[in-house]
């Protein structure tokens, strides 16, 4: 797998979600190293993309209550499994599930196997609430998808807090998951 620094040379072929985080991202002054590849759709084929990139891909979940009036996007490292109650508890919410495919293109312009932080640059309401792995802030880089899963981002993760967060109205909610 190659890297690249920065934005493809081109467009072609390329969604225009994918070229928006680009966009921003360099609008931004945030640089980023990239890979494009065949596509993600499960962590393990996440493993060749963490070893090119040197990092982990950080595991993005889009998830909601039951009543589907509350959503949230869970970071947290690759490795740790998931355990709703663990989660639930933390963030006073009964009942986690996974939110829809129609969600997630509708609160965040993405489609399964793309959920992405970058994703929250589409929540123009705010809609969608961040939750992140204190694990996922204390490390120096964030692995993500562009909105796409056919290319993957290494971003210093205090660009995330400290200048993407910022300029697209979002906060992270910091959360403990032992993930045992």
């Amino acid at each position: 797998m190659e890297i690249f620094t920065g934005r493809p040379e081109n467009s072609d072929n390329r969604l225009e979600r994918e070229m928006r985080v680009y966009d921003l991202l360099d609008s931004l002054g945030i640089e980023y190293q990239r890979v494009d590849h065949e596509a993600a759709m499960t962590m393990e084929a996440c493993e060749a993309v963490d070893e090119a990139l040197e990092t982990v891909m950080c595991k993005n979940l889009f998830l909601c209550n039951r009543q589907k009036t509350a959503f949230y996007l869970l970071l947290m490292p690759g490795d740790k499994k998931f355990k709703t109650k663990e989660l639930s508890s933390q963030i006073n919410s009964a009942r986690l599930s996974f939110a829809e495919a129609d969600d997630m293109l509708k609160y965040l312009d993405i489609e399964p196997g793309s959920v992405s932080v970058m994703g929250l640059m589409n929540d123009k309401d705010k809609a969608v609430r961040l939750l992140v792995d204190e694990d996922v802030k204390a490390g120096d880089v964030i692995g993500c998808h562009p909105c796409v899963n056919t290319s993957s981002l290494k971003i210093r993760t205090s660009d995330i807090f400290d200048k993407f967060l910022p300029s697209v109205g979002h906060e992270a909610e910091i959360v403990h998951l032992v993930g045992e």
